[in-house]
Protein backbone atom coordinates (compact mmCIF):
# COMPACT_ATOMS: atom_id res chain seq x y z
CA UNK A 1 0.00 0.00 0.00
CA UNK A 2 1.26 3.12 -1.07
CA UNK A 3 1.13 6.43 1.04
CA UNK A 4 -1.26 7.72 -1.08
CA UNK A 5 -3.82 5.20 -0.87
CA UNK A 6 -3.16 4.34 3.17
CA UNK A 7 -6.71 4.52 5.01
CA UNK A 8 -7.12 6.89 7.39
CA UNK A 9 -7.71 5.44 10.26
CA UNK A 10 -7.18 9.36 12.52
CA UNK A 11 -10.25 9.78 15.16
CA UNK A 12 -13.36 11.83 13.54
CA UNK A 13 -13.71 12.93 17.03
CA UNK A 14 -11.96 12.50 20.23
CA UNK A 15 -14.55 11.24 22.91
CA UNK A 16 -12.17 10.77 25.76
CA UNK A 17 -8.47 11.50 25.90
CA UNK A 18 -6.57 10.01 29.10
CA UNK A 19 -3.71 11.71 30.84
CA UNK A 20 -0.49 10.37 32.64
CA UNK A 21 2.88 12.01 33.73
CA UNK A 22 6.24 10.09 33.75
CA UNK A 23 8.48 10.98 36.50
CA UNK A 24 11.71 9.55 35.97
CA UNK A 25 11.72 8.26 32.81
CA UNK A 26 12.43 4.44 32.74
CA UNK A 27 13.20 4.74 36.80
CA UNK A 28 10.82 6.43 38.38
CA UNK A 29 7.39 6.36 38.45
CA UNK A 30 4.25 7.48 36.28
CA UNK A 31 0.88 8.40 37.35
CA UNK A 32 -2.52 9.78 35.69
CA UNK A 33 -4.20 13.00 36.63
CA UNK A 34 -7.04 10.73 38.02
CA UNK A 35 -5.03 9.64 40.36
CA UNK A 36 -6.14 5.47 39.67
CA UNK A 37 -2.45 4.86 38.51
CA UNK A 38 0.43 5.63 40.36
CA UNK A 39 3.00 2.72 39.52
CA UNK A 40 6.80 2.76 39.87
CA UNK A 41 8.81 1.76 36.41
CA UNK A 42 12.24 0.21 36.94
CA UNK A 43 14.39 -0.71 33.51
CA UNK A 44 14.35 -4.60 33.45
CA UNK A 45 17.51 -6.54 34.03
CA UNK A 46 17.62 -7.31 30.65
CA UNK A 47 18.12 -3.51 29.72
CA UNK A 48 20.57 -3.16 32.76
CA UNK A 49 17.95 -2.00 35.48
CA UNK A 50 17.07 -3.78 38.49
CA UNK A 51 13.42 -4.74 37.21
CA UNK A 52 11.63 -3.44 40.72
CA UNK A 53 8.99 -2.02 39.16
CA UNK A 54 6.82 -2.31 36.22
CA UNK A 55 8.02 -1.26 32.54
CA UNK A 56 6.12 0.72 29.34
CA UNK A 57 6.34 -2.34 27.61
CA UNK A 58 4.72 -4.25 30.49
CA UNK A 59 2.19 -0.91 30.26
CA UNK A 60 1.86 -1.60 26.32
CA UNK A 61 1.52 -4.69 26.25
CA UNK A 62 -1.39 -4.57 29.05
CA UNK A 63 -2.90 -1.98 27.09
CA UNK A 64 -2.74 -3.35 23.54
CA UNK A 65 -4.03 -6.69 24.90
CA UNK A 66 -6.93 -5.44 26.82
CA UNK A 67 -8.49 -3.03 23.53
CA UNK A 68 -7.58 -5.58 21.38
CA UNK A 69 -10.01 -7.88 23.22
CA UNK A 70 -12.58 -5.36 23.10
CA UNK A 71 -12.28 -5.06 19.67
CA UNK A 72 -12.86 -8.90 19.28
CA UNK A 73 -15.36 -8.96 21.56
CA UNK A 74 -17.31 -6.15 19.76
CA UNK A 75 -16.96 -7.78 16.28
CA UNK A 76 -18.13 -10.96 17.95
CA UNK A 77 -21.34 -9.45 19.16
CA UNK A 78 -21.82 -7.61 16.51
CA UNK A 79 -21.68 -10.88 14.01
CA UNK A 80 -23.64 -12.49 17.04
CA UNK A 81 -21.11 -15.05 18.94
CA UNK A 82 -20.81 -15.19 22.44
CA UNK A 83 -17.21 -15.07 23.26
CA UNK A 84 -16.67 -16.14 26.69
CA UNK A 85 -14.04 -17.71 27.87
CA UNK A 86 -12.13 -15.77 24.99
CA UNK A 87 -8.82 -14.31 25.77
CA UNK A 88 -6.01 -12.11 24.52
CA UNK A 89 -2.73 -12.00 25.73
CA UNK A 90 0.43 -10.01 24.07
CA UNK A 91 4.14 -9.85 24.24
CA UNK A 92 5.80 -6.78 23.47
CA UNK A 93 9.55 -7.16 22.74
CA UNK A 94 12.34 -3.80 22.93
CA UNK A 95 15.85 -4.06 21.11
CA UNK A 96 18.00 -1.96 18.82
CA UNK A 97 16.94 -0.57 15.38
CA UNK A 98 19.05 0.32 12.02
CA UNK A 99 18.49 4.02 13.29
CA UNK A 100 20.40 3.41 16.10
CA UNK A 101 17.54 3.73 18.95
CA UNK A 102 15.00 1.86 19.75
CA UNK A 103 12.26 -0.17 18.31
CA UNK A 104 9.00 -2.64 19.17
CA UNK A 105 7.72 -6.09 18.38
CA UNK A 106 4.61 -7.46 19.49
CA UNK A 107 3.14 -10.97 19.45
CA UNK A 108 -0.76 -10.84 20.20
CA UNK A 109 -1.98 -14.69 21.52
CA UNK A 110 -5.77 -14.99 21.14
CA UNK A 111 -7.68 -18.00 22.27
CA UNK A 112 -11.51 -18.86 21.13
CA UNK A 113 -12.34 -21.55 22.57
CA UNK A 114 -15.76 -21.89 21.61
CA UNK A 115 -15.34 -20.91 18.23
CA UNK A 116 -13.72 -22.88 15.05
CA UNK A 117 -10.60 -22.11 13.37
CA UNK A 118 -11.76 -20.24 10.81
CA UNK A 119 -14.07 -18.12 11.85
CA UNK A 120 -12.13 -17.07 14.53
CA UNK A 121 -9.60 -16.15 12.15
CA UNK A 122 -12.27 -13.90 10.49
CA UNK A 123 -13.24 -12.46 13.67
CA UNK A 124 -9.63 -11.88 14.61
CA UNK A 125 -9.03 -10.10 11.30
CA UNK A 126 -12.28 -7.78 11.75
CA UNK A 127 -10.82 -6.81 15.50
CA UNK A 128 -7.85 -6.11 14.16
CA UNK A 129 -9.21 -3.48 11.65
CA UNK A 130 -11.24 -2.07 14.32
CA UNK A 131 -8.45 -1.45 17.63
CA UNK A 132 -7.65 1.72 17.94
CA UNK A 133 -4.09 -0.09 19.12
CA UNK A 134 -3.77 -2.12 15.72
CA UNK A 135 -4.27 1.29 13.89
CA UNK A 136 -1.94 3.04 15.36
CA UNK A 137 1.00 0.23 15.21
CA UNK A 138 0.04 -0.70 11.61
CA UNK A 139 3.11 -0.05 9.23
CA UNK A 140 5.08 0.76 12.33
CA UNK A 141 5.81 -2.14 14.29
CA UNK A 142 5.68 -5.21 13.54
CA UNK A 143 2.72 -7.10 15.00
CA UNK A 144 1.99 -11.09 14.89
CA UNK A 145 -1.33 -12.35 15.85
CA UNK A 146 -1.28 -16.05 16.78
CA UNK A 147 -4.63 -18.04 17.44
CA UNK A 148 -4.59 -20.78 19.32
Amino acid sequence: MTEDSAVDTRPTKIIYVAEATAHGGRDGHVTSQDGRLALKVAMPPQLGGDGDGTNPEQLFAAGYSSCFHNALILVGNRAGYDLTGSTVAAKVGIGPNKQRGYGLAVALSVSLPVLDADLAAQLVDAAHEVCPYSNATRGNIDVTILLG
